[in-house]
């Protein structure tokens, strides 16, 4: 499964972003400068991500492991596997537990390829990056990540403690939480955060398979989210109560999509810090470290 460590390097812009922020209000963009958490210092100025390589079915998939203990699966946003996500997993390892976060957008380049080369504060950055993402969430079929999240999971367990495991994911990656929670029932503890397209019509919904589940689930969804709807944000806890599944199912109110990343415009403290809150309560109740 796992190939060989390497290190990658990207340039990573110091957050002297000028011209506003896309998507949010200017107080917003003056709380985030004020309050942003301290990087890594692997993330610092340097942009240094040491990455292994993960065989699949499909090709060569680069991913950032960290920490020691049970294992946390990490599935990154559409934005990539980037110093943003080194900070969040680090900061999970930091709680007791072996992080394994792979760069699902593998299909479409790698890392470097598909993460933008600086943070996405800037008026417009955001919304320019986000043109090029389309075709790469394409490739993320459900089809695909029933190939690929089986080798996620297999690759944790090469490095973690004990069997099961913990899923998280943001955005994107919320929905990739889900379906691993459904498809292995050793995943025991799952969240997802400002997660889009969780309920859809579409027969093979992550919504849908949460009877296979055996998780307990921590939602907290975006407010006034058009890819996450307080119609739907219903829709999935009726689902989940019908599975008979613990779940928290909340709309974190004044916190906008994409409120997790402090790399972006739309990066909201009061939001991410209550995601923090919330995994780590859920880790601690299902998989103690």
């Amino acid at each position: 499964m796992l190939i060989n460590n390497r290190t990658t390097q990207r340039s990573h812009l110091l957050d002297a972003a000028e011209g506003g922020e896309a998507e949010g209000s200017d107080a917003r963009h003056a709380r985030r400068d004020e309050s942003r958490h301290t990087p890594s210092t692997a993330a610092d100025s340097l942009g240094v991500v040491d990455l292994i390589d993960l065989e699949l079915a499909d090709g060569t998939a680069e991913a950032y492991l960290t920490g020691s203990g049970p294992g946390v699966l990490l599935f990154i946003d559409a934005i990539g596997l980037r110093p943003q996500i080194q900070q969040m997993a680090d900061r999970i390892a930091g709680w007791g537990y072996t992080v394994l976060a792979p760069n699902t957008l593998y299909r479409s380049g790698t890392a470097e390829e598909t993460s933008p080369d600086g943070p996405l504060v800037a008026n417009g950055a955001r919304e320019a990056f986000f043109e090029q993402v389309g075709p790469r969430l394409a490739a993320l079929t459900p089809e695909a990540m029933k190939r690929d999240i089986p080798a996620y999971l297999a690759a944790l367990r090469e490095h973690c403690e004990g069997q099961e495991v913990g899923v998280v994911g943001y955005c994107m990656g919320a929905r990739l939480a889900v379906r691993a929670a459904n498809l292995d029932p050793t995943v025991v503890a799952a969240a997802g955060f400002h997660g889009g397209g969780l309920v859809t019509d579409d027969p093979d919904s992550p919504h849908r398979g949460l009877t296979h589940a055996r998780a307990e689930f921590v939602f907290g969804h975006a407010d006034q989210d058009r890819s996450m709807t307080p119609e739907a944000v219903e829709v999935l806890g009726q689902a989940l109560a019908g599975a008979g599944l613990t779940a928290t199912n909340e709309i974190y109110s004044g916190s906008p999509h994409g409120y997790a990343m402090d790399d972006t415009s739309m990066y909201d403290e009061a939001g991410a810090e209550r995601s923090f809150a919330a995994l780590e309560e859920l880790l601690r109740r299902t998989l103690p470290s």
